[in-house]
């Protein structure tokens, strides 16, 4: 894909991912979290519930576009999507702001009266390349993504068109029919891995989807994993 814009790539990390979501208007309730390991039940009762929403970055293979190609017949179909609202999902025309999108899908009912709120309305009545453009073409929503980017330790590409080799993917319930879905900005769709009845995505459901696509596209060697759940409120 040819994109016409580019952004500095965000950094894994909790922290800098809470400080842009608090930003754009989510509840200082929510804050993301470090999740350490998916088989330590120590480890996993360190995380806070319920998770609404999981973010995971890996390496991406070299031959991750064409296995997406190949995976086509996963994405919901986009008539039936803007149907039912079942779950926002936004394609991604902005190199190395898949962190963003992500964070985007993972958060995508924000509090009325917010900068996100306002752009989800944008969204409400377009397709998804409307909406991709929306979110390309809306210059608040850089300048505090850019302002959060340059933040991280990790030093980040001299020209922002060069292309990093890690990318991010979102896991989130749907709202109306409780589904759980993979939300990538660059596939052409979300993908719908069925029912999930608990309302927390670190259950046993959940833990074996992550676990199914680490094992598909890292085997384990190189994944980070963060949380989207409630925590203190930074704001008291």
């Amino acid at each position: 894909m040819i994109y016409k814009k580019h952004f500095i790539p965000l950094e894994s990390n909790p922290v800098l991912f809470t400080q842009l979501i608090h930003q754009l208007g989510v509840s200082t309730v929510l804050s993301f979290h470090d999740v350490w390991s998916l088989d330590d039940p120590y480890l996993l009762s360190l995380v806070p519930r319920p998770v609404l929403a999981f973010i995971i970055v890996f390496p991406t293979p070299s031959d991750y576009e064409d296995r997406l190609a190949k995976e086509s017949d996963l994405i919901v179909n986009n008539t039936l999507q803007k149907e039912s609202k079942d779950v926002m999902w936004f394609k991604q025309t902005i190199n190395n702001a898949c962190g963003l999108y992500a964070i985007i899908h993972a958060v995508a009912n924000g509090q009325p009266g917010t900068h996100l709120s306002h752009l989800l309305e944008k969204c409400a009545s377009l397709d998804s390349s409307g909406c991709a453009a929306v979110l390309e073409n809306d210059v608040e929503l850089e300048l505090k993504y850019n302002s959060v980017a340059v933040l991280g330790d990790t030093e980040a590409p001299e020209n922002p068109e060069d292309e990093v080799d890690f990318h991010y993917v979102c896991f989130v319930k749907s709202h109306q029919r409780s589904h759980l879905f993979i939300l990538d900005g660059d596939r052409n769709g979300p993908v719908d891995r069925g029912l999930l009845i608990e309302d927390d995505l670190l259950s046993k459901r959940g833990i074996e989807t992550i676990k199914e696509f680490i094992g598909h596209y890292d085997n384990g060697r190189n994944f980070g994993l963060l949380a989207l759940a409630p925590g203190i409120d930074l704001a008291t």
